[in-house]
């Protein structure tokens, strides 16, 4: 370890993206371990990072998101880095892990062993012959206390951390090429480590409201903001009494229990096997009765569920705010918490740009059967794609009508046999028979309970065995549903990982104009740009689509599109 003193860059001998392990404490301080030395920095800790971030562009390693938090709380902003917990992931697959497990799979230890922190450890004194300056324990684990902060106390431990990080990221860069030589692997951790900096971003950012404009679609929706339960069940019944008043004679229906719903349009005549929002859709218009429970529908969704408690638990500042993470436990798509994923549609146009800012908002098209050319190869697939509409040139394929040849598509990812589509899924078998054979292996292996990978190298796990209970219909079924789960899994971690190569690279290019991406929902992305700049933002976006598919894409002919607008408020976007 180095005492050596002066500037960083003098003394870290690392070219553009070599890796740096960075030990970050904005109150603490700062360690930074590269292959050329091990060194805790004097000094402001933001500051120091910021430097080394302008002169030498590393790529940053650390253990897990509180790092990227940190550096999001104090406004640094760094490029390229490796989340150790992230790549972990993506090799063992689920969700539930922490930096202790990560620890004890690159070493072989027993991860049923790994030690847990608790309030003795605080008290705790060494044993003979162990050191608790020490990162690790006398059986190899890695100390609780370490990984809950206790590395920040000195100089000493700074630079331990930040020389055990990088040891462990190059163990496990070595881990990932031996499973996967071809470098996907590789190059997946480090565009999903980038997507998890982006959520703590996302985070700290939040997405721009305008609080007038929800607190009258809330208003509108729910009634005034009540100051009493009384008040509040009031108005409940209120919005109860613009459905009840319809009937004839007045019945006392509650409109949360759907079979009591059911049978209250029974009694008016619309006998439906169900009230499922899509069912109800279809009778718009047709009788008063559903026009009104679809309305009480949308207010009761916003009164309940995005009304003034909503409001005022996650809107701060003239900001929504709500908890990212960059894959969930299955294919790997961004979530977020707060509604951010889910906003209903009335609540829309209250996503508002600030004053001098534009959102561009970009939405990729058509991305999963796109994707699932890419991945299998298929040819004629492949040429579909050129076509910024893919699904009119496999109608043509089939003979069927385009919204048939969509359903029918869709249908094949997600394992769906029946319905309108059933007879054109022969001919997709027949048509794009490379594209169709590479869905039905992964829905066996599913199946059989064995682990699908996506095209980055994402294992899906799947489980399996036996029903418990020896039901052999249940066993089947079981079965029947893993293996539409791993058809699925397979196209839509794909596209997840594409999606998120995309975000990244827009994160980047986006930066020098000003702009920060603000919400990333499936397919769809929005950034804040100033409004001097939003054409140019619309035109890197754009570019960013085909250099993410340089990047990620094995079948460089298949065609990537996106639908891309300037607009002001949310709801100004067209679906």
């Amino acid at each position: 370890m180095s005492d050596d003193r002066g500037e960083p860059g003098s003394r870290l001998q690392i070219e553009p993206g070599d890796l740096v392990a960075l030990a970050f404490d904005e109150d603490a301080g700062v360690a930074v371990a590269a292959r050329s030395a091990t060194i805790d920095l004097p000094g402001d800790p933001v500051a120091i990072v910021q430097e080394i971030e302008r002169e030498l562009r590393p790529r940053w390693v650390w253990w897990d998101r509180s790092t990227a938090d940190r550096l999001a709380a104090a406004d640094v902003v760094v490029d390229k880095c490796w989340d150790l917990l992230i790549a972990h992931r993506l090799q063992a697959g689920g969700w539930a892990t922490s930096v202790a497990e990560v620890w004890a799979h690159l070493h072989g230890l027993d991860v049923a062993t790994v030690p847990q922190m608790g309030q003795l450890d605080l008290l705790t004194t060494a044993d003979e012959g162990d050191d608790l300056d020490q990162p690790t324990r006398p059986d190899g684990h890695l100390r609780p206390e370490w990984i809950a902060g206790s590395w920040a106390q000195s100089a000493r431990r700074r630079e331990r951390w930040a020389e055990l990080t990088l040891e462990s990221a190059t163990t496990q860069i070595a881990q990932l090429d031996a499973t996967d030589p071809s470098g996907r692997l590789r190059s997946t951790a480090r565009s999903e480590s980038a997507a998890e900096l982006l959520c703590a971003e996302l985070e700290r950012d939040g997405l721009p409201i305008d609080e007038t404009e929800a607190i009258r679609i809330i208003g509108d929706a729910s009634g005034p903001r009540p100051r009493t339960y009384a008040e509040e069940d009031a108005a409940r019944a209120q919005r109860d009494a613009e459905v009840l008043r319809l009937l004839e004679p007045r019945q006392d229906v509650n409109l949360r229990n759907p079979a009591e719903v059911k049978g209250m349009l029974r009694r008016a005549g619309l006998d439906l096997p169900d009230t499922r929002a899509w069912r109800l859709e279809q009778l718009r218009g047709t009788d008063p009765l559903i026009d009104a429970l679809m309305r009480w529908r949308k207010d009761e969704r916003i009164a309940t569920t995005y009304g003034w408690t909503w409001l005022d638990e996650n809107v701060t500042g003239g900001r929504l705010r709500g908890t990212w993470t960059s894959a969930d436990g299955a294919a790997g798509r961004m979530t977020a918490s707060a509604g951010l994923h889910n906003l209903p549609a009335p609540m829309r146009p209250a996503v508002a740009a600030e004053d001098g800012y534009r959102f561009v908002r970009a939405d990729l098209g058509q991305i999963e059967p796109r994707v699932l050319a890419a991945v299998s190869g298929d040819s004629a697939l492949i040429e579909a794609t050129r076509e910024a509409d893919l699904y009119r040139p496999v109608a043509h394929r089939l003979g069927v009508s385009r919204d048939i040849a969509k359903v029918a598509v869709l249908g094949a990812m997600y394992g769906a046999t029946t319905g309108e589509s059933a007879g054109a899924l022969q001919g997709l078998q027949r048509s794009f028979p490379t594209a169709m054979q590479l869905l039905e292996n992964a829905a066996e292996r599913g199946r059989i309970g064995e682990d699908v990978f996506t095209i980055g190298g994402r294992r899906v796990r799947m489980g399996g065995g036996a029903s418990p209970d020896g039901d052999i219909e249940r066993a089947r079924s079981a079965a029947a549903s893993r293996g539409r789960y791993a058809r699925n899994a397979l196209i839509q971690g794909a596209a997840a990982e594409f999606f998120k190569v995309w975000a990244v690279l827009v994160r980047r290019r986006l930066r020098p104009l000003g702009a920060s991406v603000v919400l990333c929902l499936h397919d769809e992305l929005l950034v804040h740009v100033p409004e001097q700049s939003t054409e140019a933002a619309a035109d890197a976006m754009t570019a960013a689509i085909g250099e993410a598919a340089h990047h990620w894409s094995p079948q460089p002919d298949v065609r990537f599109v996106a639908d891309v607008s300037i607009i002001h408020r949310w709801s100004e976007a067209k679906d």
